[in-house]
């Protein structure tokens, strides 16, 4: 495959010659403020999916007759149809360009959604939940490659910083609408709701124009493309640094529960004002780094970010080790940690794209897979972990994945 120069306007295709636009700006006509706008709505599937039907993990079980470890299977059984389907989209997106796959996948949301609203047992809904997660995941791989066609990298991660600054509002928004629907028409209407959010991100797709032409003959397979991925050193910097780093924040979300509720005594009703408000840190952030990244650049924007994580985490080993400052010495480092990842999480990604334009779609799903794998990892140790409720296993996991992102900034980047 040739060389690609990183911020090129074109990268040419092995095999067949033609010239796939990247970084070339907007399709002509395009409004920038829509465009963010629809990019940021379309990345909103994840947030949407999961956190709107948290609040009816009871009444699901109370419905459907299952215990609580057959309804957390529905959680589990979507995150892994959402990190296998990245692996599907991306190269999809490449052969045949952005929007078409994109369709499909919002579209196998909508029909999985309504499977999910209709399921007469827990079975079928956990079945369903798989699809669900699937098709879910295809809108924010394609809408990171429809970035990347239409802008370099440090204007890329600039976009793509706007755009998470719109998908925070899902983590922030979904659980309470959830439990509004959920009180007055039962737990079934939040997957109907769930439909007319994907109707509505279609729509939106349908408003913004393609930004690649289809790859069509591509030589290079999918096994291949991803393999010249994984060996690519500065790729895995980018991949691995930011994935570790987003790690950490798998281990907050597994954790603060326990810690929060059964180690500090945090009523549950109180829990969701300490949780929601490390989202308003991460888009705060994201609004910083879409501006600072023009002037300073992707790779030192994403070192400070990973820096401070790796200094927080050390601060939460002892504050949270020792019992230093009760829930507020654990609360309040987490805050900047969450702050701190806006300055990684555009900046990790638009890096790694940048390197293969010419096929970012596949650069794009096997970075969120490597991401989401991480992370359920380090989520999952946290809870293996956590019984009890002691702030130190979630602070320990927080701090070593911060470290691994360091470390794998430091020896791959360079």
């Amino acid at each position: 495959m040739r060389s690609v120069d990183i911020g090129n306007i074109h990268a040419e295709q092995a095999a067949g010659g033609q010239a796939i636009a990247v970084g070339g700006g907007l399709p002509p006509g395009t409004s920038f403020t829509w465009f963010v706008v629809v990019m940021g709505f379309l990345t909103m599937f994840g947030p949407m999916a999961i956190d709107m039907y948290l609040p009816a993990l009871p009444s699901i079980g109370a419905d459907l007759h299952a215990d609580q470890a057959a309804v957390q299977m529905t959680l589990s059984i979507f995150l892994i149809g959402y990190g296998a389907g990245q692996l599907l989209w991306g190269p999809l997106g490449d052969r045949y360009g952005r929007k078409g796959p994109a369709a499909v996948g919002v579209a196998l949301f909508i029909l999985a959604s309504a499977g999910c609203a209709l399921a007469p047992d827990i079975w079928s809904l956990t079945a369903w939940r798989f699809l669900h997660g699937v098709g879910a995941c295809a809108a924010p791989v394609i809408a990171r490659a429809m970035v990347r066609d239409s802008f370099d990298r440090d204007r890329g991660a600039s976009v793509m910083s706007l755009m998470m600054l719109v998908m925070g509002v899902a983590p922030m928004l979904a659980p309470l609408a959830g439990g509004q629907v959920l009180d007055h028409v039962g737990w079934r209407g939040i997957f109907w709701c769930l439909c007319v959010f994907g109707l509505l991100a279609g729509l939106g797709l349908l408003t913004v124009k393609e930004t690649a032409r289809p790859a069509g003959n591509r030589s290079g397979g999918l096994l291949s493309n991803y393999a010249l991925l994984l060996l690519d050193r500065r790729f895995m910097g980018y991949a691995l640094s930011s994935g570790f780093v987003f790690a950490g924040m798998f281990a907050y979300i597994s954790g603060t529960p326990f810690v929060y509720i059964e180690h500090f005594g945090v009523a549950p009703e109180h829990f969701g004002f300490l949780f929601g408000v490390n989202v308003v840190a991460l888009m705060i952030a994201n609004v910083v780094n879409s501006r600072l990244v023009l002037r300073f650049g992707v790779d030192r924007m994403m070192g400070w970010g990973i820096l401070a994580t790796a200094g927080i985490g050390a601060v939460l080993i002892i504050t949270g080790g020792f019992g230093i400052g009760g829930v507020f010495g654990v609360a309040i480092p987490l805050f900047f940690y969450l702050g701190a990842l806006g300055l990684v999480g555009a900046n990790g990604m638009a890096g790694s794209l940048a390197a293969f334009p010419h096929m970012a779609g596949t650069a794009s799903s096997l970075s969120g897979a490597l991401q989401l794998t991480i992370g359920a990892v380090a989520g999952g140790i946290v809870g293996a972990l956590s019984a009890g409720g002691s702030p130190l296993p979630m602070c320990a996991v927080l701090c070593g994945c911060a470290l691994a992102g360091l470390a794998s900034d430091r020896l791959l980047k360079r």
